[in-house]
């Protein structure tokens, strides 16, 4: 195994940490050690008792062929003479020597020594009986037995070795060893990532419970192998998608600007013919008092005459500002904005238009509230809404009326501003809610209408972080819309804020 793979301790005591040869190896000793006890204690009391047997026949047929009490021809018997007691014959044994009658029988074992037992002389009242006893020691055999004891435990054992030996060459190489080095090779193979070696060959595959697990092994890799592959065609179309869609949003958000320079211009389109009659008025007053300058110029002007003509002036100027700050594309400057102003301003450039005074335009704001944001866009965003409405209300009467209101609300820990613009007019048609924000989306798709104001108003709204909704009034009709700005600017929008750059600034 690799030296990168980490070798866990198994339990199982000095045999958990061996690999399987040192394990058999082991355990093929303790097996032969065991085996050899055993055939000690068991061989050992047969083989005895076959010598002792034999030594005690040689000791009867001793004791028939020497007279009582004479000294035996064999050297290698020994004869004992004596009382009971002196020899150690008592219960049974004794009967057996007495109902004998002088015949030999065999006596009590001493130790390896076998007695062979008969009476010399029954005794009297005065003087106890006389036994004679006699032992054969056949040193000869008790030497060929031990031997083949030995030999039998040497051949039992030697024929464990070859059986073990046979097994640990010819047998276990082919069915374990080889095949668990195989499995190990495949792995190791698996790990460094080496895909030609970790499958095994069918052939090296052995129809046993091991070939089985190998089998199984085979399958899981391919399976795993199999998904990895489909896990990466899937990222690739993931990518492929994702690329897409990157492009796709690109387009989208070049779209959305050029339909905000497209509504832009559209307004303005708009606005000209308001602004060329809003402009004759105060003109007309101009020419006057110039005329009258020109006619009589050592009279000058009334004082009454120069404040209507500095208020006509400052009127011509504001109307010419709001119409450049609300032609003109800047970057996205956020600052600090009095809502009410943008209201407005927003109110004043709609107004331009001479068939807006039928409709009453009414703002609620509280001077107090302030955010964050791009004030020309927002602008925009009030003067697409509040138009829209107007348009909604054209025909109504001149009682009909806009109204433009804004409330402080906080939502999940952050403050927001909600500004409503609500009119009297026949409401949205239902059917149009969900597509009210889309492009080219208007009920009235001719000379007053271009289907892009409410879409710019609600990519203007998202760029400041905020959402814009519609819905009809729940008691009476008309429409509102609801615009949901954030109060401080988002880091993420690319916001900065800046007192010193405040609504004060603006003019109209």
């Amino acid at each position: 195994m690799p030296e990168t793979v980490r070798r866990e301790r198994k339990p199982g005591g000095v045999l958990g940490t061996m690999r399987i040869r040192k394990k058999l190896v082991v355990l093929h000793t303790l097996f032969s050690a065991t085996l050899a006890v055993i055939l000690l204690v068991a061989l050992r009391p047969a083989v005895l008792g076959v010598v002792t047997s034999a030594e005690m026949d040689e000791a009867l047929l001793a004791l028939r062929l020497t007279a009582p009490g004479a000294s035996p021809i064999d050297p290698s018997v020994r004869v004992f003479r004596g009382t009971a007691e002196d020899l150690g014959l008592r219960g049974k044994v004794l009967e057996r020597v007495v109902e004998a009658a002088g015949e030999p029988v065999p006596g009590p074992v001493r130790g390896t020594v076998s007695l062979a037992v008969r009476q010399i002389s029954e005794g009297g009242p005065d003087a106890p009986a006389i036994f004679e006893a006699a032992s054969v020691r056949i040193s000869e055999a008790r030497r060929a037995v031990l031997e083949l004891y030995v030999f039998v435990v040497l051949a039992v054992l030697g024929v464990y070795a070859l059986i073990a030996v046979a097994l640990e060459l010819l047998v276990l190489p082919q069915t374990v060893y080889g095949p668990i080095r195989r499995i190990l090779d495949a792995e190791h193979a698996l790990q460094t990532g080496d895909t030609r070696g970790e499958i095994i060959e069918d052939r090296h595959i052995p129809a046993d419970e091991l070939g089985e697990i190998m089998r199984s092994r085979n399958e899981s890799v391919r399976t795993l192998r199999q998904q990895e592959l489909d896990l990466a065609e899937a990222l690739q179309r993931f990518e492929r998608v994702a690329t897409d869609l990157k492009k796709k949003n690109h387009l989208l958000e070049t779209a959305r600007r050029n339909l905000a320079d497209a509504d832009r211009l559209a307004s303005l389109g708009m606005m000209s013919a308001g602004i060329a009659h809003e402009l004759n008025t105060p003109l007309t007053v101009v020419k006057g008092l110039a005329e009258k300058l020109v006619s009589d110029p050592s009279h000058g002007l009334r004082e009454d005459e120069a404040q209507l003509l500095r208020r006509v002036v400052t009127r011509l100027e504001r109307l010419g500002e709001s119409l450049l700050d609300f032609a003109r594309v800047r970057p996205p400057a956020w600052k600090i904005e009095r809502l009410a102003l943008l209201v407005e301003e927003a109110a004043t450039l709609v107004k331009l238009d001479r068939e807006t005074r039928a409709s009453q335009i009414v703002s609620r704001v509280d001077s107090a509230l302030e955010l964050a944001c791009d004030g020309d866009r927002i602008v925009q965003v009030l003067v697409n809404l509040i138009r829209n409405s107007v348009d909604a209300m054209r025909g109504a009467g001149v009682g009909s009326r806009v109204t433009i209101g804004a409330e402080a609300i906080e939502r999940e820990g952050a403050e927001w501003i909600a500004v409503t613009i609500s009119d009297d007019g026949p409401g949205i048609d239902p059917g149009m809610l969900e597509t009210l924000f889309e492009p080219f989306v208007s009920a009235s798709l001719d000379a007053r209408g271009t289907g892009l104001g409410l879409a710019v108003a609600e990519g203007i709204v998202h760029e400041h972080g905020g959402v814009i909704l519609a819905r009809n009034q729940a008691e009476g009709t008309g429409a509102v819309f609801e615009v949901v700005l954030p109060v401080e600017a988002s880091a993420t929008l690319g916001g900065g804020t800046g007192e010193e750059e405040g609504a004060d600034d603006r003019s109209g």
